[in-house]
């Protein structure tokens, strides 16, 4: 089934079908009608899976992708035209630029945790590129629910906006990550419920198991460390992370984080917020991800580059030197001076 679906976006995109700008902005005003009319559904259908609210719901998946549909509808001439780029002495007089092509037929696969942003946005982009999609989800468990922060003065198990954990797999898997750590702060947990209390993990060390996998609950562990440098070392000792959280008053401490590890995106007194800004590349690196997108960058992600040379003859007799017979004599007349804003051809 899946073989015929991909089959028939490959024959609809050999078509040419979807390569037209207003082809492609009439796909994108289609998906904003639908998060705008089934907007309940959506809420439901999220409040069920994951007991996300309203407010969640809104800030942390419609938002943004609302905001990527109107910016590439907005720009997406610019993005699509040819890209001028700095000429040689041979091709002084060819029109030289990069012209971005959709890929051909796009695989997105969804997640848990965020699965309405997590699949529409990269679907803008390759909307927007020209791209034909196919779609489909991960984990056959559909979702696991993110931890959420909340103000102490309210009781999570209690509160209607706390989320849940997917199913009683992932509820033992994450309760499992706690064994080896001393419980800080909350520990709480009910099974029936699929509860599991935010809570903070003191005294853990880097080869205890919540260190060696990814979390995808609200489990904070805390590894203490002897300074910055040390910070620094041990960040740069593991596996590129998704992103980087700064928290400090001290520019200098900002600005050796920033300079001295890598991530795929970083946010400074705050975290996820890098991941609200639509001009802002998101995405991994390394073992945390390939590719990026939001905005234009998910258009760029999505598109191949095509290098494109027009050759004019009107300097035909620059190309002497490339064929026979090959003399030094020739080879003068293509030699281009070294820093310098002006250029001499000598002709011998």
């Amino acid at each position: 089934m899946e073989k015929q679906v991909v089959d028939g976006l490959r024959e609809v995109f050999q078509s040419g079908r979807s390569r037209p700008l207003q082809y492609r902005k009439q796909q994108l005003r289609a998906l904003h009608r639908l998060i705008t009319e089934r907007q309940a559904d959506i809420e439901q259908a999220l409040k069920q899976d994951l007991n996300k609210n309203t407010y969640n719901t809104s800030l942390f998946e419609l938002i943004s992708i609302e905001n990527d549909i109107k910016l590439a509808e907005s720009d997406m001439a610019d993005w699509a035209a040819p890209q001028p780029v700095k000429k040689n002495l041979n091709s002084a007089l060819d029109d030289v630029y990069i012209k971005p092509e959709p890929l051909g037929v796009v695989l997105i696969i969804g997640t848990w945790n965020y699965p309405w942003a997590m699949i529409l946005q990269p679907l803008v982009g390759a909307i927007a590129a020209g791209s034909r999609i196919f779609v489909t989800n991960y984990s056959q468990h559909k979702k696991l629910c993110s931890a959420v922060l909340l103000p102490q003065c309210k009781d999570p198990k209690s509160s209607p906006d706390y989320c849940r954990i997917i199913n009683t797999r992932h509820f033992d898997r994450v309760l499992a990550l706690m064994n080896e750590c001393t419980i800080a702060l909350g520990g709480e947990s009910d099974r029936s419920q699929y509860y599991i209390a935010p809570t903070v993990l003191r005294d853990v060390l880097p080869h205890f198991k919540i260190m060696q996998e990814e979390i995808f609950g609200p489990l904070l562990p805390i590894v203490t460390v002897n300074g910055l440098s040390e910070a620094i070392h041990f960040i740069n000792a593991r596996e590129k992370p998704l992103a980087l959280y700064v928290f400090s008053s001290d520019k200098t401490v900002i600005k050796r984080m920033l300079a001295e590890t890598t991530s795929g995106g970083v946010t400074v007194n705050d975290v996820l917020m890098h991941y609200t800004v639509d001009t802002l590349p998101f995405g991994g690196v390394g073992n945390s991800g390939m590719g990026r997108y939001h905005g234009r960058h998910t258009f760029d992600q999505l598109s191949h580059h095509r290098a494109c040379l027009i050759k004019s003859f009107a300097m035909e007799s620059l190309n002497d030197a490339r064929y026979p017979p090959l003399t030094a004599a020739r080879l003068r007349k293509t030699h281009v001076p070294m820093e310098t804003d002006h250029i001499t051809i000598l002709k011998m």
